[in-house]
């Protein structure tokens, strides 16, 4: 599956969506880069005067590129593409580290480190990056694919 048609089939959009393009992808490890833009809905109430990126906000960016883009990829691989169609990747569980901030206008890397793929649950180490390879966040990530509909 190519890079592009991964993205199409990622749910989230805007402005709830923190994934601008995918720079490297396969059955391991997915990379992905994102850009906070200076008018995000969150700068506002996070600090007036002095906006940085929740902590929260981060969470959902890596979860967006480590295991649902990646898990997209994953089933796509394991059972064809046609049966993205049936499926949408929920958030499982998390444990995170924070080491800097992210302020608006910077943009970071996200990499997701396959750990476990199996019945429809990824499981991704996950890390941030900004200014190319500071540490911003890392730990570990799940998700897993429910059935759409009833």
């Amino acid at each position: 599956m190519e890079i592009d048609r991964v993205l199409q089939f990622v749910p989230q959009q805007e402005p709830f969506r923190f994934i601008d393009e995918i720079v490297e992808l396969d059955s391991e490890y997915i990379v992905g880069k994102y850009t906070f833009k200076e008018n995000e809905y969150f700068y506002r109430g996070h600090f007036p005067g002095d906006p940085i990126t929740p902590g929260v906000i981060l969470t959902e960016a890596m979860a967006q590129t480590a295991v649902v883009a990646h898990g997209i990829y994953q089933t796509a691989i394991s059972f064809g593409e046609g049966e993205l169609k049936n499926w949408r990747t929920v958030f499982t569980d998390c444990q995170m580290e924070y080491f800097k901030p992210v302020y608006p206008g910077q943009t970071v890397t996200i990499k997701g480190q396959k750990v476990f793929w199996r019945k429809m649950k990824l499981k991704s180490k996950a890390s941030m990056y900004v200014n190319g390879n500071e540490l911003v966040a890392e730990g570990l990530i799940s998700g897993m694919g429910v059935k759409i509909g009833k």
